[in-house]
Parts: C-alpha cells; structure tokens; sequence
C-alpha cells in the first residue's frame, strides 16, 4: 500500500520534469532546456531560486495620469536589483487592471523575454515598451472610457515577485441624467446601463468631486460607480440641504443596488468624431430628425456626446434640438441673451412630445 502512493508520486514529479514547467502564479518557473537536454535559467535545476541577499525593486508613478478618450498613454513601470546585478537575468512581466468592486483583477498583458499576450478588450490595443532592460512600460492605444482606474505592473523573478500601481484617469465631463418616465425612476443597474446608453459611463466619486469643484451644482441625488448615492451642491438653499450648510459633495452613503431609485451622474470623454447641428430647411419631429441624420451620413447625438463637445471643444448653438434619448437640449459656450442662464452649459428642454418640431444635434464618426 506504502510502495503503490510512492510510485503514485514519482510518476507525477516525472511528468511535470519531462513534459512541462513546474507552475506558479499564472507563469512557468524561468528555466529553458540547453543543447544537452538541460534546464538553465534563473533557478538551480531544482525549482530553488538563490537571491543571495539580492532585492528586487519595482518603481511605479506616485501621481495619476490623465489622458482623454480615443487617445494613447505610456504607464511607466521600471525595476531594478539592489544591488545591482552585473548579469541579466530573465523574468516575467505581468500588467492587470484593477476593479474597484474587489472582484478578481482582469489580465491585461503578460510578457516573457520578447514573447507577450494580451487579453479581453486590451488584445491589440496594449503593448510593453522597453527602451532599457529594466522598463516594463505599458501603452495603451485608443483609449475607452472603461479603461479609467487603477494597474498593476507585477515583476516576477522565479520566487521574487514585486509590483507597483499606476492610476490612469481621463478627463471628460459629469453630467447627471434622468431618463423620461421621470426623476428618481433608476436603480443601480438601470442607472449604470442608462448612462452606457449616452456613450458615456457611470461616474466615480472622484469624477464627481472634481466636477463639483469646477462649479457643478445640482440638487437631485444621484448613483455613482462606487454604489453610493450623492449630489453636489455649489450654492447651498433650503431645498438642497440647508443655506446654513457649507458647499460640499453630499451623500446619502451606500443603498441597495437593487431596491433603491435616483437619478445617476455619468461621465464622458472626448469624442472620436463630429458632433453637429444639422442645418435643415424646415423644423423636424423626432422621427424626422433622426432619420435626417441618417441621410447626412450620421447618427443621432447621445447626451454624452452633445457634453463631450461642448466641453473638449466648445460647441455653441443657441437652437434647441432634439437627442436620441428623446430630449430636446442645445449647448452654450459663450452665454448671451436669449441663451440661457449667464453660466456656459447644456441646456434642457427636458422630454418633450415627440411629434414636436425642433432641430437635430447629429454625431458622424471620424
């Protein structure tokens, strides 16, 4: 009985020595078969790695970076050995994106020697960059709004393995939505997908935060990514917390992401193509405007898109329009009479009857 469980287990180191590497978090241990039929590498034949004494050191950016939507960035991640090592030695390279939600982390791109993989919605879009033998650099080229958050750039070096983080931010524009059956009418998914549906995502805390800082005021509580409910409040009034109460993000903390309704804060970021006001010689209902768009070559403009062009690239029309959603807006940039309150924005018509006639805010990609 003893002699038949030794076998068992010979039979298994036998298989794992001849037809494959010995396995560890995600890589193959570092050893390479010479001319002889050998393993060389970083270890000493027997799955030990000896540092001696040797650290490794992964250096990563304190700061966040900002980019912007369709755009490219370089997340800088460079290592090295203390002390330093006069022989190279040959390692892994492992690039994951973190998920606010504590959810298992998503495999970005994973390097050994000049062989990589990427993965998911990254596969052709990421690449390392390595001017030095000690970079392990990532770009990312045409940047997507999900793309926001938080890296990891993990170095292995047979037992050793070291990381850093990079935060990349972009830059864009909150905006709070409200679909038409009216306010406070959207739970968490619905408000996360109603803001998917506007070409735009779900804001974050600090998104939010940053857009108050800017002048953001709006006294209808609304989700964001963090399921926390929240408003930002610039001019504080009776209505909206109190005129005794200090200027501020408020917050209703986290609710349940099912049972509990509000309205949402999503974000966008700049455009890969035209948003436009269509010039037609006569007024059009809804059915009419989008299909006038799709005869000029385009679609019919989401709200994320309509704020991503004012923001990024100031469109100013003082002719209200319709929208995809159903929603008659037109957006200011430089404030006048007949335009609107004296502040730049997009100004709202709310949803109106659909057999209405008003112009057209069409987007055509580039």
């Amino acid at each position: 009985m003893h002699l038949a469980t030794v076998v068992v287990v010979v039979t298994l180191q036998l298989s794992l020595s001849c037809n494959g590497l010995p396995f560890y978090n995600g890589f193959y241990y570092d050893h390479i078969q010479n001319g002889n039929g050998n393993w060389t590498g970083n270890g000493n034949g027997n799955g030990e790695v000896h540092f001696n004494g040797v650290k490794l050191v992964v250096k990563t950016p304190e700061d966040a970076l900002f980019a912007h939507r369709g755009g490219n960035i370089t997340l800088p991640c460079h290592f090295h050995y203390e002390p330093k090592l006069e022989t190279p030695r040959r390692i892994r390279i492992k690039w994951s994106k973190l998920h606010q939600d504590n959810t298992k982390d998503s495999d970005v791109l994973v390097a050994i020697g000049l062989k990589h993989r990427s993965y998911g919605e990254y596969r052709s879009r990421v690449h390392l960059q390595r001017k030095g033998p000690h970079e392990a650099s990532l770009v990312i080229s045409d940047l997507r709004l999900e793309d926001y958050g938080k890296y990891k750039c993990e170095v292995i070096d047979g037992l050793e393995d070291e990381s850093g983080i990079v935060e990349l931010e972009l830059r864009g524009v909150v905006f709070p939505y409200q679909p038409h059956h009216g306010r406070y009418k959207l739970n968490y998914h619905a408000a996360k997908k109603a803001c998917e549906d506007q070409d735009a995502m779900m804001a974050t805390f600090d998104q939010l935060f940053r857009a108050w800082e800017e002048g953001l005021d709006w006294c209808n509580a609304g989700w964001v990514l963090d399921g926390t409910v929240q408003y930002p409040i610039a001019l504080p009034r009776e209505p909206c917390g109190g005129k005794e109460t200090a200027p501020g993000v408020r917050s209703y903390g986290e609710r349940h992401k099912q049972l509990h309704q509000f309205d949402v804060f999503c974000f966008s970021s700049s455009l890969k193509g035209k948003v436009y006001y269509l010039e037609h010689p006569e007024k059009l209902n809804f059915e009419e405007a989008k299909s006038a768009c799709q005869e000029d070559g385009a679609e019919i403009a989401k709200i994320g898109q309509l704020f991503a062009a004012w923001k990024f690239v100031d469109l100013d029309r003082c002719d209200a329009a319709w929208l995809a959603d159903g929603s008659v807006r037109y957006p200011i940039s430089n404030p006048r009479p007949n335009c609107g309150p004296p502040e730049p924005g997009v100004r709202s018509f709310g949803f109106l009857n659909k057999h209405q006639k008003f112009g057209v805010f069409c987007y055509k990609r580039s």
